[in-house]
């Protein structure tokens, strides 16, 4: 009866999220390396939270995430060591980037390899979310390892196979979400971009990332996407 309300097109996707789900696969897993904008939203406590910056992408490890509003901060790995900087704290974080593995990311797939099908249990439609744009197709799953803390997982996939927006809601009603644009797919980006030296006059202090992150938003990404973001081996 449900399936009977839905769109055509709709109707057609739902038959085939399986072949959807594998076109997805196959896009992420052949690019080498992707550049875009994001926008980060967080919706929890009472609160919301966007925050805009530019992230790149680099096989095998390599992870840039550059926040330039409201206020700066940076996340950067080369796939060994991994940094969180704030300029207006003056101090740099830096962790074993290996360390970070035992988390799964839902986005592993952007630079990964992985399988949605596989990382997201019942993956199906999700005729009851509205895409950015009228032509994509929305996706939901619950991601298994981390069913404890996330209920679901959406994606917005777009004609071409790429992912414009994933929505992670966390089993305590928060909800985080990421929309890219502007991307751009294989483009050379330098090894240096990957790399941080703290400037002159910033505390460096090495160790964990998880006791000392502050910001919510940061946290709510940190906490889910760094292990296999870019195709990190995940045991």
């Amino acid at each position: 009866m449900a399936a009977t309300m839905l769109p055509p097109a709709l109707v057609a996707t739902a038959v085939d999220v399986k072949t959807l789900a594998a076109a997805v696969d196959t896009h992420y897993n052949h690019l080498h390396s992707l550049a875009a904008e994001f926008t980060e939203v967080y919706r929890g406590s009472g609160m919301e939270r966007t925050e805009t910056g530019t992230l790149w992408l680099k096989k095998p490890g390599k992870m840039r995430w550059e926040y330039r509003s409201p206020r700066e901060k940076l996340f950067v790995s080369d796939g060994k060591d991994a940094w969180f900087y704030v300029p207006a704290d003056r101090q740099a974080r830096k962790t074993d980037a290996r360390k970070l593995e035992d988390v799964r990311s839902p986005l592993a797939f952007l630079l990964g390899k992985t399988k949605l099908e596989k990382e997201l249990q019942g993956l199906s439609l999700a005729p009851d979310v509205t895409p950015l744009q009228p032509e994509d197709v929305v996706l939901r799953g619950v991601p298994q390892a981390l069913a404890d803390r996330v209920s679901e997982i959406l994606l917005e996939v777009t004609p071409e196979h790429k992912i414009l927006r994933i929505v992670i809601q966390e089993a305590d009603g928060a909800a985080t979400e990421y929309r890219f644009g502007d991307m751009k797919e294989d483009v050379p980006i330098a090894d240096a971009r990957f790399q941080f030296k703290p400037p002159a006059g910033t505390e460096t202090v090495e160790g964990g990332l998880e006791p000392w992150i502050a910001d919510v938003a940061f946290e709510g990404y940190l906490r889910y996407l760094i292990a296999t973001v870019c195709g990190w081996p995940v045991s």
